[in-house]
């Protein structure tokens, strides 16, 4: 008890850091999952930057949260009909490894978080994994990248194809000892989830397993978890965030 008790002590201690959703739209010239919400999130030199991808019915990697984007389905679309969309912003569409360029260029200590998004077959969600660890190691980033998904599949199979990699799973409805005997690295759990099960938090701890709340907007939230004791907050506020974890 003592020992559990100094161990969630010293997880409470710990810094907390911040990672942006989508990367910093939150700001002019931006759009979620854009060239310039990364450069943002980088420009803050925040722990991470959070995207989302796709892989398309030809094999490419399309950066976007919804599974559709201006009437156009991706993963059952091709490159050629996904490049042409637009973003709010004024950008085309970007592929992944243009967020791995900018990765491999910038000095930023800001990692780039992959969610693989959870396609309708389950061939496309380890085809988008292993395309996604291919691509990260094409462009020799891997030091810089971190994966998460809600499939659980995926992320089994992100631990095989790389198993240096930090990989967290988001589903929220598994404890931690059991994605631990997976190989998984982390949980990345709603807002929710951790209030509904706080002892997860030192449970993974005493595992070595990161720990990840999402999405945490209100400063009071921010505030909530951080004296949980969570390694990150996923946020659309990251300069609210920063402060919090700051003080």
């Amino acid at each position: 008890m003592l020992l559990a008790a100094f161990m969630l002590a010293l997880n409470v201690g710990a810094q907390t850091r911040v990672i942006a959703h989508r990367g910093y739209w939150d700001k002019e010239g931006a759009a979620q999952n854009s060239r310039a919400s990364l450069q943002n999130a980088l420009e803050l030199n925040i722990y991470g930057s959070e995207t989302d991808i796709w892989i398309t019915a030809d094999g490419h990697l399309m950066v976007n949260h919804d599974p559709s984007f201006g009437g156009v389905t991706i993963q059952t679309s091709t490159y050629a009909q996904c490049k042409k969309l637009v973003l709010a912003n004024g950008e085309r569409m970007p592929e992944l490894k243009t967020f791995l360029k900018m990765m491999r260029k910038t000095k930023s200590s800001t990692k780039l978080i992959i969610e693989i998004k959870k396609h309708a077959e389950r061939n496309a969600n380890l085809a988008a994994a292993q395309a996604a660890v291919k691509a990260v190691e094409k462009y020799g980033v891997a030091g810089k990248v971190e994966y998460i998904s809600f499939s659980l599949d995926v992320c089994k199979e992100l631990v095989r194809c790389a198993p240096k990699a930090r990989v967290a799973y988001l589903n929220g409805d598994i404890a931690p000892e059991t994605l631990a005997r997976d190989g998984i690295t982390g949980i990345d759990y709603q807002l929710k989830v951790l209030r509904k099960h706080p002892d997860w938090v030192a449970e993974a701890h005493r595992l070595n397993m990161d720990v990840n709340v999402w999405t945490v907007n209100k400063v009071e939230d921010m505030r909530a978890m951080k004296q949980l004791g969570v390694d990150f907050i996923t946020t659309n506020k990251p300069l609210e965030a920063m402060s919090v974890c700051d003080e």
